[in-house]
């Protein structure tokens, strides 16, 4: 069956995986293969005084006990984490002083110092498990305290934790707005630290050939060659040296983009002991060392005036970047969008500091949420202070004309954001909630609506290449560097080539598995995947059918000139005489052309979301009753697949919104929330059905009009449900609430209240 562009069509991947014979990171397994364990710190910050091997090592079946003199020995190089990297077009936060960022970088194993709980300071192998697990608590570590610190605002009283301090915008114009203003809300707020907790926990198998002196990893992620590169610089070798393998990723949410000491552990490991090397995370050792996400303190101030005519913004955030510099791109995606949807001028300072936690790194629509969180809160704030209608203020101040150039230089290429929300409030009977609100007090329940818009920079890294071929046997492969992690690409990669091939999608074969097949790759980030496959394939298969052309005409015995094609087969204009694709591979050989693309513009997806909640007085529990939302992603491929990515971005929202949060204790930077029992993801249970839409209005930015669809589900989530909550509180005179609104939060924001 043709499933070309705009089908929903269910995923082809899904059988294969629903009856286990899916291939996982921890799935590889080699003959001869041992097994590892990482010891780690169990302090925020020590020096590390001593490590006594020696009874470790005399263990039977012990093969290794590798620490940082064994780093130091084989001269290998830091983690190369570039945290101020830049995916055209977002902007540069440089420090307003003109002094470079303060970048410090992790090597695989603490060498003088472990800087956060969690923090790998060795690592065993052994012929088991269990013999390894033995081994590295036989280990004895000598540790010296030091001054720790874990909270970002903390932090930032020394000027030495601070890595980047910047101001962006347009200050001169934003105080003009504030001078002027007959209005000011201000909000100070934290957006709490989260992890994206895959599925499926880190693993990675390594292999060293003594032979060719090339090493192997099997390992998962959000790439295949950014690790290939990453291994090799540090190891000091040249990238073809190295391998990754990966199949399938079991859930990645930006946790699992950026490099992790293990992938080269393991291979470093192998060539030590000749032999492969298996590690595999268990939950809570990934709670400890995965890369985290948000963590954010934000104080912003709106200016309106007496009509409701927004006059400027501004804001100063602060990232805890965690114990090393991996990443500042939540902190540059935020900044940039602050103003959202709305046409004002503003200026905002733009800090990260380093902390004694693990790393953050972007997580799902990295920065976007938070700075949501704030633009529509702070409307709210205004509205509920000055008398002003929460939609009418909305509207008023939408950014009308397109394209728009935002106060940061962020230019939004095309969109109707007016259309989009008299759509959802349409979908989400903004105008029968009285009724709704009237039967929840008849139940001594208090009901509260919010809503909100958002607007996204997806970019990422540019370069993307597909290799696209025809092949005999009636198949269609693609061969691409955008490794999924559960979003579809197997399907939606399969309707691009079935649109332009005219072949059925179930014939399309996707290989993301090899970087020896992979020679450019980008990886699953960004809302970049769809937009750069889109582009790759259809040039890939335009060149395809030219070539196609030819050789039809020489099966054909017409002129090239009288050939044309459609639904996948070449035709003599005119007759019935024709051969399709297949057929025409089977007679001259694989049919095959390729395409690269270097893509250095934006795409701005779009979208609203409106929220419903329940609040129960007496004990504090929100309930989400309704949740409605319109999503403009240029061009739906499989409307069936963004509609389930949009659930999934309401559910971990929602997450945020109300139950989830890395809580440290201050003093000792242990982490309380370190399991399921104590980090409270959401459940089915929690969560209405959903009423999603979506919107196409062509991307002006993309050949084809694709904006990417993968982030708009949580990108408002956060203000739109606080904005519910805070809402129902209304009338015991709660103002806001901070995140995550737990029944002890609200119940006791309620009885604050109350006393004042």
């Amino acid at each position: 069956m043709i499933a070309g562009i705009g089908t929903s069509l269910p995923r082809l991947e899904d059988e294969r995986l629903l009856t286990g014979r899916g291939c996982y990171s921890d799935d590889f397994t080699l003959p001869g293969q041992t097994h590892a364990i990482v010891v780690r710190s169990p302090h925020a910050r020590v020096r590390i005084v001593s490590i006594d091997t020696e009874a470790a090592r005399a263990m039977p079946g012990v093969l290794a006990v590798l620490t940082g003199a064994d780093i130091l020995a084989d001269k290998l190089g830091p983690v190369p984490h570039i945290p101020a990297a830049m995916s055209p077009p977002d902007i540069r936060l440089d420090n307003s002083d003109g002094s470079p960022h303060k970048i410090v970088r992790p090597m695989i194993l603490a060498i003088e110092e472990a800087r956060f709980v969690g923090e790998a300071v060795a690592f065993v192998v052994a012929e088991t498990l269990a013999i390894a697990r033995d081994a590295g608590e036989a280990l004895h570590v000598a540790y010296a305290d030091l001054p720790a610190v874990v909270e970002g605002m903390a932090a930032a009283r020394d000027t030495d934790n601070v890595a980047v301090d910047s101001r962006v915008g347009d200050p001169a114009a934003t105080r003009a707005g504030f001078a002027q203003a007959a209005h000011v809300v201000r909000l100070e707020t934290s957006i709490q630290r989260v992890t994206g907790v895959p599925m499926e926990p880190r693993a990675a198998l390594g292999q060293y050939d003594a032979t060719s002196g090339r090493y192997t990893l099997y390992a998962g992620g959000g790439a295949l060659v950014r690790p290939k590169r990453e291994i090799a610089r540090i190891f000091g070798i040249k990238p073809d040296k190295v391998r990754v393998i990966a199949h399938d990723v079991g859930g990645n949410f930006g946790t699992r983009n950026f490099f992790y000491p293990e992938f080269a552990l393991v291979c470093w490991a192998s060539r030590k002991v000749g032999r492969p090397v298996k590690w595999t995370c268990e939950r809570q050792e990934a709670f400890l060392s995965d890369y985290a996400g948000r963590d954010f303190r934000i104080e912003s101030d709106l200016a309106l005036d007496s009509e409701g005519n927004f006059l400027g913004l501004d804001a100063t955030s602060l990232s805890n970047l965690g114990a090393y510099t991996a990443s500042f791109v939540p902190l540059t995606k935020g900044t940039q969008l602050m103003t959202s949807l709305y046409d004002l001028p503003a200026a905002a300072r733009a800090r990260g500091v380093l902390t004694n936690t693990p790393c953050t790194t972007p997580y799902r629509s990295a920065g976007r949420p938070e700075a949501m969180f704030v633009i529509e809160r702070l409307i709210d704030l205004a509205a509920r202070a000055h008398g002003f209608d929460r939609v009418a203020l909305r509207r008023r101040n939408l950014v009308k004309a397109m394209p728009h150039r935002n106060s940061f230089g962020v230019t939004y290429d095309s969109g109707d954001y007016e259309a989009a929300f008299d759509r959802v409030l349409e979908l989400a009977d903004w105008d029968g909630y009285p009724a709704r609100l009237k039967q929840s007090r008849a139940r001594a329940l208090h009901r509260g609506i919010g809503l909100g818009g958002y607007v996204e920079a997806q970019s990422g890294a540019p370069n993307e290449r597909a290799e696209v071929t025809v092949l005999p046997d009636g198949i269609v492969e693609i061969v691409i560097g955008t490794l999924s992690s559960g979003q579809g690409h197997a399907t939606s990669f399969a309707q691009l080539a079935s649109e332009w091939l005219g072949i059925p999608a179930d014939k399309v074969r996707i290989d993301t598995s090899d970087t020896d097949r992979l020679t450019v790759g980008g990886g699953s980030h960004s809302g970049r995947s769809l937009r750069l496959a889109a582009t790759t394939i259809h040039q890939a298969s335009r060149g395809i059918i030219a070539k196609g052309l030819k050789l039809a005409a020489q099966s054909l015995e017409a002129a090239e000139a009288d050939i044309e094609f459609a639904d996948g087969r070449f035709s003599v204009k005119g007759t019935d005489r024709g051969i399709d694709l297949f057929a025409l591979a089977r007679q001259h050989g694989p049919l095959a052309d390729s395409a690269d693309v270097d893509s250095r513009v934006g795409s701005y997806p779009y979208g609203w979301h409106v929220c419903e909640v329940e609040v129960d007085a007496e004990t504090g529990v929100v309930r989400i009753e309704r949740y409605t939302t319109i999503d403009d992603v240029g061009r739906a491929v499989n409307p069936l697949i963004l509609h389930g990515q949009t659930h999934g971005g309401i559910a971990q929202g929602a997450g945020q919104a109300l139950s989830e949060i890395c809580f440290y204790e201050t003093e000792t930077g242990q982490l309380l929330s370190g399991s399921f029992m104590d980090y409270a993801l959401p459940r089915a249970s929690d969560l209405p059905s959903f009423v999603t839409a979506l919107s196409e209005v062509p991307s002006t930015n993309h050949p084809l009009g694709f904006r990417g669809g993968g982030e708009g589900g949580i990108t408002p989530a956060l203000g739109v449900i606080i904005n519910a909550v805070v809402d129902a509180l209304a009338d015991f005179g709660v103002t806001h609430v901070e995140m995550p609104a737990t029944p002890h939060r609200v119940w006791r924001a309620i009885q604050d209240a109350r006393r004042r």
